[in-house]
Parts: structure tokens; C-alpha cells; sequence
């Protein structure tokens, strides 16, 4: 089982995300909150940064991570999204890369991204949902 995870409801209407290790996220649907989709988006950019991380430093220098971007497509008749689309920005200019690097570094980013994003091995694949319901009195 992996990290337990919790939300709250907040008196203002917006939500309280927290974990059994101290983590903590407010969201909810008012300004200036993540609604739950942003946070699906934000779930799968970072995912891909720190995948593509140890490719990205390795090419362009300690410390340096890739600026991902992701915007999807929602089907209000469904409620769902029906794609995401992630684009991922490195900033080598500091690096001196010749063409084949540029090449090799997005290829290797990728191979990254693909070999180790959790979130996005799961969005692709139909991810069964179980829920319960406890009314305590």
C-alpha cells in the first residue's frame, strides 16, 4: 500500500490536502485554488520532471530541470478528460549543445519519461476506482 493520503474540507469552502509524512496542498474551485483536474495535470508534470531529471542534469548541468507544460481536453458530456497534452522545455542555452546532443538529450528524456512516470502509465491504461462509505454516527 502506498503513502496514505486525506482531504478536508476548509470553512471557506476550499480543501486541505495532507499525508501520514507532513505534506500538505489546499485546493478546491475558487480563485487562485487548483480545482481536482489541475492537480491530475500537475500530477502528470511532475511526474515527468523528476523522471526526466537525471537526463536533464546530466546534459545541462546540476541542478537544472526541465519547465513542464500540460493542458488537456475536457468532455463536459462525460465530466472527464479525454487527452493531455505535455510538453516539456529544456533550457540548454548555457550548455553549448551541438545538434546531436539536442537530439540524444531529447531522446533520452523521453526514454526517461517513459520508462518512469507512474502517473502517466496510469492515465494511459483504464484505472479501476473502488470506493467505500463510511457514515460514522
Amino acid at each position: 500500500m502506498g503513502k496514505r493520503l486525506w482531504v478536508e474540507r476548509n470553512k471557506d469552502g476550499s480543501w486541505d490536502a495532507f499525508s501520514d509524512d507532513g505534506a500538505h496542498l489546499k485546493f478546491g474551485k475558487g480563485k487562485g485554488q487548483f480545482t481536482p483536474g489541475d492537480l491530475m495535470k500537475i500530477a502528470l508534470a511532475a511526474c515527468a520532471a523528476l523522471s526526466s531529471r537525471m537526463a536533464v542534469e546530466n546534459a545541462v548541468g546540476e541542478g537544472k530541470g526541465a519547465k513542464i507544460i500540460v493542458d488537456g481536453t475536457y468532455d463536459a458530456d462525460n465530466d472527464s478528460y479525454i487527452n493531455f497534452n505535455e510538453q516539456v522545455v529544456i533550457d540548454a542555452s548555457d550548455a553549448n549543445l551541438t545538434d546531436d546532443e539536442v537530439e540524444k538529450l531529447k531522446k533520452r528524456t523521453k526514454a526517461h519519461i517513459e520508462k518512469g512516470c507512474t502517473v502517466m502509465h496510469t492515465y494511459e491504461q483504464e484505472t479501476p476506482v473502488r470506493m467505500d462509505i463510511e457514515v460514522r454516527r
